[in-house]
């Protein structure tokens, strides 16, 4: 049995706002948007329902490099709250409800960030970014509710890559 969150499309999208106040620490507050439906799988049987999340959260960066250097690697460290939220119907005769049930909810979760990237400086303002991120929360039993006599525990991650453009003022 395989319960958790994901889509055939997973999207996202992110804005940062960065500080670079030493050589080779930085930090960023940053939201990002996932759009993934929480589902429940068992053999070939599979039941979904349309879903997003919100995550709020504040990372250090440790760049290994100088500012200076045109090319630019980092891991990724931080903290904050993860918002999930179920935005379709829930359906009354769902495939597995022997194991979970997809339930038309929302809930908060702490959540921890890990992960890296890089960032290619193309003019002193412009720089373009590659990176890989881990969202980490701990499982949301509001959404995928266990069947009765059953347990729902354990952590789910939510790996993310992105690609986007910051602007540097």
């Amino acid at each position: 049995d395989s319960p958790g969150m994901r889509s055939s499309a997973q999207r996202a999208i992110s804005a940062v706002l960065g500080e670079d106040p030493y050589e080779h620490l930085g930090g960023e507050f940053r939201y990002t948007y996932q759009d993934g439906d929480p589902f429940v799988e068992a053999g070939s049987l599979k039941a979904n329902v349309q879903g997003q999340s919100h995550a709020f959260h504040y990372q250090l960066l440790v760049n290994p490099r100088s500012r200076r250097a045109r090319l630019r690697p980092y891991l990724a460290a931080g903290a904050g709250a993860k918002f999930y939220r179920v935005t379709g119907p829930e359906n009354p005769a769902q495939a597995l409800a022997t194991v979970a049930r997809l339930k038309s909810d929302a809930e908060f979760k702490p959540l921890v960030v890990g992960g890296g990237g890089l960032r290619l400086r193309l003019n002193p303002r412009l720089v373009l970014r590659l990176e890989f991120l881990d969202y980490v929360t701990p499982f949301p039993k509001g959404i995928i509710q266990p069947a009765p006599g059953g347990t729902a525990r354990g952590i789910l991650h939510q790996f993310t890559t992105l690609a986007g453009i910051s602007l540097r003022l």
